[in-house]
């Protein structure tokens, strides 16, 4: 999940309820770095798509997650803690956000630290994976941290903007970009959900995943976002730099919106039509 609206959706499949997989044991030395490869190799043969994701997370991110999951997977973590993990990264990034002078070295302490709760975030449904322990409830849990995670993320940048005594259009920019982030996560997993109830199923289909087009999204990339903090400790920079990752964030989101809204309501047109129709024949 992603904390500017580059949200990356997970499935019951991919989060764990806490279960190990049946019938592996514990290995050491070599016994421990082969299956690591073994888990690495797996992961690598079984991606998603990367078709209008953003460059970030689609070279990035997800490709050291894998990395990632495959430790966690040898040493026996749960997707559930690869998940708490994520988290305990996400908020102690925060915390430093909220407490520490804008000073560059805590910047850059805040970059990674987000940035290791996102790829964390990505590892935690590939650990599911690999262990074959996924759930509803695992992926609940997943959901629940993201939609924590990203408002607190920008309500702390106002706490941090507030105590360096910034102007207060820029607390709006931050309240609003909170704003947008929930309507974005929102707006995102209710579709889905509209959607496998209201349209009817059809071929799955690969798109063609277009690299211009994954870089074209770098700024609503959610591993942009983290990595923006570099210039915390330089707050005149930072202050434009957030600006402007708003301005394109609210764009997207609103132009994202009006094509889920247009989808949802051909569907249920559809639908209509379909109810009149069996009407008419009875």
């Amino acid at each position: 999940m992603g904390y500017t609206g580059g949200v990356e959706e997970a499935t019951a499949e991919d989060h764990g309820s806490g279960r190990h997989r049946p019938g592996r044991g514990r290995a050491d030395g070599s016994g421990v770095l082969s299956q690591y490869r073994t888990a690495l190799s797996g992961l690598n043969s079984a991606q998603k798509p990367g078709s209008g994701v953003p460059a970030y997370t689609r070279w990035v991110n997800r490709r050291l997650g894998r990395y990632a999951a495959a430790a966690a997977y040898t040493l026996h973590w749960t997707p559930n803690a690869v998940t708490a993990l994520s988290g305990a990264f996400s908020l102690a990034a925060i915390v430093l956000l909220i407490v520490a002078d804008p000073q560059p070295w805590v910047g850059l302490a805040v970059a990674v630290l987000l940035a290791t709760g996102y790829l964390l975030d990505s590892a935690d449904g590939q650990v599911a994976r690999l262990q074959r322990t996924g759930s509803p409830a695992g992926e609940w849990l997943d959901h629940v941290v993201d939609a924590l995670r990203a408002p607190a993320i920008h309500l702390a940048v106002l706490v941090g903007l507030w105590n360096q005594q910034q102007p207060s259009w820029i607390l709006a920019v931050a309240l609003a970009y909170c704003l947008v982030t929930v309507v974005e996560f929102m707006s995102q997993i209710l579709a889905e959900q509209l959607a496998k109830q209201h349209m009817a199923p059809t071929p799955t289909q690969t798109p063609t995943a277009s690299a211009a087009r994954s870089f074209l999204l770098l700024p609503t990339d959610t591993g942009t976002f983290c990595w923006i903090f570099l210039v915390w400790g330089f707050p005149t920079l930072f202050v434009v730099a957030y600006a402007a990752m708003f301005t394109m964030n609210a764009l997207h989101t609103a132009v994202s919106m009006r094509r889920k809204y247009v989808k949802l309501r051909k569907a249920g047109n559809v639908e209509r039509a379909g109810h009149s129709a069996t009407h008419t024949h009875t």
